[in-house]
């Protein structure tokens, strides 16, 4: 007891002792005490009101989460009542859409600072004066390969090419090119019925089938019709037909020579099904280059239909009396458009306009096998197309685990979406005013899909808005035609 009366004591002397000797230390402190208490409630309030504003953040993020950009405007997602008005659920099906608000606000501010330009027609203008002195890869009126291979042909090549009309294009040069290197003669082309394009026009339907002979007559020889006794032959059976199947893509010339010319040898001719792609651009020699060159920008020359519609077409868009170019002669020969001046366009100054295909139609979406934030419905839409029109895509996506729409969007290989393509145009500078022929077909998802697009280049026109419907009428159901028609 004495122990622990000791102990008290000692702690009461203690406190009296501080308190009597130390007084001031002892207002010192209360004050300090009761700073640190302010600034710690100060603190506790800061930290609440950022708490507050995470919360509020990660609410909104949420939400923003579950809208769609659908039909050209921000929607949000149906709410659905469940158990019979128990509750509601946010349907979350089509979701991981980009933040299109945001960026379409960016495109409005660039378009904006456009219009501050000084020069209206800047992005009109060649950067490099190096350009304007290029002179083309091939000349029309000299051949590319010797005189006397021509006629000492060692067999006959044919080729059905497959695609749109660039497609078609480009197999008709490169099989123009192996019928040169193999010294065999080309049959005139044919071509693919496709089940995207649907379209039944051939070769003769598009283009002038004598010019086409005739230009390219002292590189190689061109007939019309495969030999009567070779008209007969099975050439599957014969193993002279070869797909795009039994060719790797980009081929070098050196697989020409060891596979198909003694293939050309043995059965006197070989047919190309398909032939997209299938010859490498380099390495490949001057002379076969230059002839292909000079297939694509020279041997081509629209029928007379083709030039009158796209002559009547181009007349419309321009709206002036302009000078005419080398390409227009090329592309519309004697049906050059008059120069009477149209509209209220008295200037007599260009009337600039910049021709945009957006590639955005059905078919490349579905090929792309990109993700353009439709959700389920567009996923199965575009899976049901590629079941129907693209067989040996679907094959390779189900063998292969690495077709993922995230990864291939990441690599840049989908297609631009007219709202890409609308943020593309306002970052290079083209202003709002800016007069624009859309060509290509119909863009995936109509008129609503477009709508962002419109919002910001409202001047946008099409071959609907320059030609009457019986003007139309007669290329209805050719899209090959119609598309040969679209100005540059």
């Amino acid at each position: 007891m004495r122990k622990e009366g000791q102990y008290l004591g000692v702690q009461l002397l203690t406190r009296k002792s501080y308190q009597v000797l130390k007084p001031s230390k002892t207002a010192a402190w209360g004050k300090r005490r009761a700073w640190i208490c302010k600034q710690l409630r100060m603190v506790g309030f800061v930290f609440g009101l950022m708490g507050s504003f995470f919360l509020l953040d990660s609410v909104m993020l949420t939400v923003v989460h579950h809208i769609s950009f659908r039909n050209g405007h921000f929607r949000s997602k149906e709410w659905q009542m469940q158990d019979g008005g128990s509750g509601y659920d946010i349907n979350v099906e089509n979701t991981e859409k980009l933040m299109y608000e945001r960026l379409i606000n960016l495109a409005h501010s660039a378009l904006a600072k456009n219009e501050l330009q000084a020069d209206p027609f800047s992005q009109w203008k060649e950067p490099y004066e190096q350009a304007s002195s290029w002179k083309p890869c091939a000349d029309k009126s000299s051949s590319a390969v010797h005189q006397e291979n021509v006629m000492n042909g060692s067999g006959f090549i044919l080729v059905s090419a497959n695609g749109g009309l660039n497609q078609q294009r480009v197999a008709v040069c490169n099989a123009v090119a192996i019928a040169a290197m193999l010294n065999a003669s080309l049959v005139l082309p044919k071509f693919l019925y496709s089940s995207v394009w649907k379209d039944k026009s051939q070769f003769g339907d598009i283009y002038q089938e004598d010019y086409f002979i005739s230009l390219l007559k002292d590189d190689l020889r061109i007939i019309k019709e495969l030999p009567f006794h070779l008209q007969s032959l099975d050439l599957e059976s014969i193993g002279s037909q070869v797909s795009d199947m039994d060719i790797r893509k980009e081929s070098k010339p050196l697989y020409f020579s060891k596979v198909i010319r003694p293939l050309l040898l043995r059965n006197g001719v070989v047919h190309f099904l398909g032939f997209g792609n299938r010859l490498a651009f380099d390495p490949l020699p001057a002379n076969l280059q230059k002839l292909r060159c000079k297939c694509n920008f020279h041997a081509f020359k629209f029928v007379p239909r083709i030039q009158e519609i796209g002559s009547l077409l181009l007349k419309r868009i321009r709206k002036y009396n302009y000078r005419v170019s080398e390409l227009d002669k090329q592309l519309l020969g004697n049906h050059m458009p008059s120069s009477l001046l149209v509209g209220n366009n008295r200037s007599g100054k260009p009337l600039k306009y910049l021709a945009l295909h957006m590639r955005f139609e059905m078919d490349m979406v579905a090929y792309s096998v990109c993700d353009f934030g439709g959700g389920e419905k567009e996923r199965r839409e575009l899976q049901a197309y590629r079941e129907i029109h693209f067989p040996t895509l679907v094959m390779r996506m189900k063998e292969n685990a690495s077709f993922s729409p995230a990864e291939l969007r990441k690599l840049g290989r989908c297609p631009l979406t007219p709202e890409e393509a609308a943020l593309m145009l306002s970052a290079l500078g083209f202003k709002q005013r800016t007069y624009i022929y859309l060509a290509g077909s119909d863009v995936y998802g109509g008129r609503s899909r477009m709508l962002p697009f419109t919002s910001l280049y409202p001047n946008l026109v099409t071959k609907e808005d320059f030609l009457t419907p019986s003007e139309l009428a007669p290329f209805r159901n050719f899209s090959s035609q119609v598309a040969s028609s679209h100005p540059l």
